[in-house]
């Protein structure tokens, strides 16, 4: 039998109560909907079945689309689907969750950042490297989604 992991957030509540205010931050200058594609789409990257549960059904909730959210694990090859924004969005997702050798190219920062004013893009590439400390967070806990 698989020894029983330490749940971050419930030994440390004061570091998710902290992390959680980060995250009401970060949505003062993002629509709900994107952040939950990106949550979404780096939680899938990251092999977060936790969060993947988690971020659907709050995507579900704020009145997105089933289709767009299974799309997301393919975004690049679905056509017009998800705006220029949206998908410069999920581009610098993919990059900064999977930084390997070459970081975040020049062509993926400067076209998140046509479609993002600065404070914009602050907060995108803050809730990107958030929904990564989570997804590494939960994994290692092995945290799996509860049955709805």
């Amino acid at each position: 039998m698989a020894e029983k992991r330490v749940v971050w957030a419930k030994k440390l509540p004061q570091v998710y109560k902290k992390l959680d205010e980060v995250d009401l931050v970060i949505a003062e200058h993002l629509d709900v909907r994107l952040l939950e594609l990106v949550k979404l789409r780096a939680s899938v990257l990251n092999g977060c079945a936790f969060c993947v549960d988690l971020h659907t059904r709050k995507a579900l909730g704020e009145g997105e689309s089933q289709q767009r959210l299974f799309l997301v694990s393919t975004w690049y090859e679905a056509g017009d689907r998800f705006t220029e924004r949206e998908r410069a969005a999920l581009a610098l997702t993919d990059e900064m969750t999977e930084l390997g050798g070459h970081g975040v190219s020049d062509e993926v920062y400067e076209e998140a950042a046509e479609h993002f004013d600065e404070t914009e893009l602050a907060a995108l590439m803050s809730a990107i490297a958030m929904i990564n400390l989570y997804n590494r967070l939960a994994v290692t806990s092995r945290l799996h989604p509860r049955e709805h």
